[in-house]
């Protein structure tokens, strides 16, 4: 399922759900919900309101023509609120393998809830593949980085990601861990599983020092050229030095690649 609005990033995304349907031969479903306010003629709220209605019939001639040949179909919320957009979104969210949304951008007007991506990140229980709100990405991923610091949530996404990186050129496994030993010997066994799904993949280790680790992670990912970084959510990733979702929320300010979360 992707997310669907009237920013300009919306068709980026759509370009990228439609991408990963054809490669793995998967139905895809549009998805559009945005904030808007009901038309008030004098004390009569009418729903919806012409702008919405606008953008909602392009978002629907737009998935339609990039969807030709597909499984598809393309669904209204038929909300304007922060909290039903939230809500609608995250229930539909849980019958669905993937989930592909937008990074907020702060900077500028938004069409969607602020914390949208981490309301279903939360409690939809499905992975999400965060696009950020700037540059150009395109599937398949040659690079994933798999943030990992043996957590359930970490484990979560290394399992939902094997779709998205079985045909990767390489895989990095960067081990969180206040023991180095501790960390190779949590990489070896990582290695070993993508193995097993024919991933190739190298380890490397940080130490957790000091509560940088998440701009160190983001760094990494952009010395070592990986084109996906695939972590837990609202784990304690940098214990004891952040606390349970304060990583989550710091990737997803600040994120410059797309992300793949679960929890």
């Amino acid at each position: 399922m992707v997310h669907l609005d009237q920013s300009p990033r919306s068709e980026t995304r759509l370009k990228i759900a439609v991408a990963l349907a054809k490669a793995n031969g998967a139905r895809l479903v549009g998805m559009f919900g945005q904030r808007s306010r009901a038309k008030q003629v004098g004390s009569i709220a009418n729903w919806p309101p012409e702008e919405y209605i606008s953008a909602r019939d392009a978002s629907k001639q737009l998935f339609m023509q990039e969807t030709r040949g597909l499984r598809c179909e393309w669904v209204d919320v038929n909300r304007g609120s922060d909290s039903e957009i939230q809500a609608v979104f995250t229930q539909n969210a849980r019958y669905f393998d993937l989930i592909v949304m937008g990074q907020h951008n702060e900077s500028s007007d938004s069409y969607c809830p602020p914390e949208l991506v981490e309301e279903v990140l939360a409690n939809s229980g499905r992975p999400v593949l965060i696009i950020p709100y700037v540059g150009d990405f395109s599937i398949p991923f040659k690079r994933p980085l798999i943030a990992w610091n043996a957590s359930p949530e970490a484990s979560h996404a290394l399992n939902d990601s094997f779709y998205l990186i079985n045909s990767c050129e390489q895989a990095i496994i960067l081990a969180f861990d206040s023991s180095i030993e501790r960390a190779e010997k949590s990489c070896e066994e990582v290695s070993t599983q993508l193995a097993c799904h024919g991933v190739k993949s190298r380890a490397d280790v940080m130490v957790i020092e000091d509560i940088g680790v998440m701009d160190m992670l983001l760094n990494n990912a952009c010395d070592q050229g990986a084109d996906l970084l695939v972590m837990g959510a609202h784990s304690q990733l940098g214990f004891p030095f952040f606390s349970r979702g304060a990583g989550t929320r710091h990737i997803l300010r600040t994120m410059v690649l797309p992300v793949l979360m679960s929890s």
